[in-house]
């Protein structure tokens, strides 16, 4: 009789509901590979997504059939041609429009505040953050910040989340903007009232690009006195959304 694996394989753990397992079992092989890997051999293939060596190597064989991955001539594997010419693809067709927008729209519906896409733009004291993408609050008082509009990037909780967490180095650790970014990125979010406009309140998030760099900051605006904790949780959701979608 076969073995029992002692641990269910990724795909196992992940199936799609009423997918098929061995289409899952595959995709895990070609999930295995990470930003580094140029490379990876049959043992770490296995070990990654805890399937069995034997299984490893039939999905292999379908998959370089399908020239999604490549045998080399030292034995390890790695993605095949047909990746390339997917990602040309998907990256002819991408439209972020098409995806910040949704998100957007839905982050408003459940929260009725406005809702914006912010990205950096410039270096040094010519930093600013672009409003990439902006939906309306339903309220006739709200801000009236709209898309194209460039703001400080000293003030504001979109500008805040930037600026904690860009690659570029921060204030001096001493400082207390040192001590507030270590705060953001501890919490994965700031919210405040008043930091950019009195009497107008905020709340930001990070969205990551699948390296793990900053592409731009969520956020959530509306009158100081509407303000609500409980916001937080829809915004961080939105945007771990968003880092999933543009990748």
């Amino acid at each position: 009789m076969p073995r029992k694996a002692q641990l269910a394989s990724i795909a196992d753990n992940a199936a799609a509901l009423g997918g098929a397992a061995a289409v899952d079992r595959a995709l895990s092989l070609l999930a295995a590979f990470q930003d580094a890997d140029k490379s990876l051999g049959l043992a770490e293939l296995a070990q990654r997504t805890r399937l069995y060596k034997s299984t490893v190597l039939r999905l292999l064989a379908s998959l370089s059939h399908a020239r999604l991955v490549q045998r080399l001539d030292d034995g390890r594997y790695a993605l095949g041609s047909e990746v390339a010419r997917l990602h040309a693809i998907y990256t002819a067709s991408f439209s972020l429009e098409r995806v910040v927008l949704p998100v957007l729209q839905q982050l408003v519906a459940s929260t009725g505040e406005s809702a914006a896409y912010h990205i950096p733009q410039g270096d040094g004291a010519d930093a600013r953050r672009l409003c990439l993408y902006r939906v309306d609050s339903p309220h006739p008082v709200r801000d009236h910040i709209q898309a194209g509009d460039l703001l400080p990037m000293n003030r504001g909780t979109g500008a805040r989340v930037l600026q904690a967490f860009a690659a570029a180095p921060t204030p001096k650790p001493d400082s207390s903007e040192q001590l507030l970014y270590q705060t953001i990125r501890a919490q994965g979010y700031y919210a405040a009232r008043g930091d950019r406009l009195t009497g107008v309140a905020g709340v930001s998030a990070p969205v990551f690009r699948a390296n793990g760099r900053l592409a731009a900051a969520l956020t959530l605006s509306m009158p100081a006195e509407r303000y609500e904790e409980q916001f937080a949780k829809p915004v961080l959701a939105a945007a771990r959304t968003l880092s999933a979608l543009i990748g």
